[in-house]
């Protein structure tokens, strides 16, 4: 019986469908986290932990302001794409416009920010080359259209392309010696390629031209829709990133070089359980309609088995940090083993992170969902004032590894409406726990 439904499902059009779309991204993610290692790791080899510090920084520094050029627009645009295909152009070149604003100001913001910041020439002018390719990104909207449509197989080949392009041209530049300049330029020429390849692949198909079209109605609707998402974004950013920026101020760019060294290292894996709970969680959901039980049983058994993935990564990781960063980075990067020795614990937060994220959005939680991060952005700023100047990178993997557990799990106690999950967690964090449990 349950065979046979299989086969049904198989020669269903839209399994086959939806499953060919899933399968690209898939194996975008795959290829875009391997070439990003490998060619990450040459990158930084090459550059020295000086170099590659100020190379974090640029990128760094830019990303924290970077949703202000999204404008939070992804998922809306999507939405009423779905609701109302009729409208593609209108929404498209609307989305468009807005998203081109958006860069402009993102540049606006990163300069203002400059001029707080005191970096010097050099540092500004590599942030300024890294941030302009926000103005590419308004080409993204064709992404919203070909989601809309599960036809994401399309994004995923401009992707490929894009990751090729950039990688070869990395290469290019290690092999011949390059100045650090070239690799900063790269960045931009990321940006410009995809936007490039993403509009091709749109009037491939035939499509007008969405760019002729603006809907001042539709503009403010979007934006009265996204306006909480640009903050959300910011503060999201804030709380990922603002360890790099602060030890960048307080410690110098080499340092900043062998941090971020361990800490490719120590997310390179993070995208995998994302993925299995974006997977899973449609079943667990579907479980809450049978019963709580089952729900709930569900949800623990996926914290479980994420938890228990991070352990298999983090154990030997732990024991063998030092050979590995050696072996990988060079031993000009021996310093980052005793940072990747501790932010690499930071995954078994995550991993709990990546579970209760949809778990908020079922319950209907995005509000706290939203003073969760926040709440996360002020504790890792706090903690890295603290530790750094007393303890260097070490001071600041610390810093990271609390944050995470903080906003993972020990939030949930603060609310009767969350609580429930923060003693799933413990349970699941609980060793004795996770032995009984199958």
């Amino acid at each position: 019986m349950r065979l046979e439904r299989l086969r049904g499902m198989a020669a269903h059009a839209g399994f086959r469908r939806y499953l060919n779309n899933t399968s690209w991204m898939f194996c975008e993610q795959i290829l875009r986290i391997v070439a990003g290692l490998l060619v990450g790791i040459w990158v930084a080899r090459y550059l020295g932990p000086a170099q590659f510090g100020i190379f974090t920084y640029a990128v760094t520094f830019t990303a924290i302001f970077a949703g202000v050029a999204k404008l939070g627009l992804d998922g809306i645009v999507v939405r009423d794409l779905v609701d109302a295909p009729e409208k593609r152009d209108i929404y498209l070149g609307t989305a468009f416009w807005l998203k081109l604003a958006g860069a402009f100001l993102t540049l606006a913001v990163v300069g203002v920010a400059q001029l707080i910041m005191g970096n010097s020439r050099t540092i500004n002018l590599y942030i300024f080359i890294i941030s302009s390719g926000a103005v590419f990104q308004a080409f993204e909207v064709v992404d919203f259209y070909f989601q809309s449509k599960t036809l994401s197989k399309f994004v995923s080949l401009c992707k490929i392309t894009q990751l090729l392009f950039s990688s070869l041209l990395k290469l290019y530049f290690v092999f011949s010696g390059s100045e650090l300049f070239w690799f900063v330029l790269v960045a931009l020429v990321d940006q410009a390629m995809l936007g490039l390849t993403l509009y091709l692949a749109y009037r491939s198909r035939g499509l007008g031209s969405f760019y002729r079209c603006f809907d001042a109605a539709v503009a403010r609707s979007l934006l009265r829709d996204s306006w909480p998402l640009i903050f959300s974004s910011f503060v999201t950013m804030v709380y990922m990133r603002i360890d790099q920026i602060m030890i960048k101020s307080l410690l110098g760019e080499r340092e900043l070089g062998l941090y971020t060294a361990a800490v490719r290292l120590s997310e390179v894996w993070y995208s995998f359980p994302a993925i299995i709970a974006s997977s899973l969680f449609p079943a667990i959901v579907s479980a809450k309609k049978i019963s709580e039980a089952l729900y709930l049983t569900r949800l623990q058994r996926l914290y479980t088995g994420l938890v228990w993935m991070a352990i298999v990564v983090t154990v030997p990781v732990m024991f063998l940090c030092e050979w590995v960063v050696v072996f990988l980075y060079g031993e000009v990067f021996r310093e980052a083993g005793r940072v990747l020795q501790i932010h690499i614990w930071s995954g078994v937060f995550v991993c709990l992170n990546v579970a209760s994220v949809n778990w908020f959005t079922t319950e209907n939680l995005q509000r706290l969902l939203f003073y969760r991060t926040f709440l996360g952005a002020l504790i890792n700023v706090a903690l890295n004032l603290v530790l750094i100047p007393h303890f260097g990178l070490v001071g600041a993997a610390l810093a990271n590894v609390v944050t995470h557990a903080v906003v993972a799990v020990f939030f949930d106690a603060l609310s009767t409406r969350t609580r429930p999950g923060f003693f799933m967690k413990m349970k699941t964090l609980n060793f004795m726990s996770l032995v009984r449990m199958r």
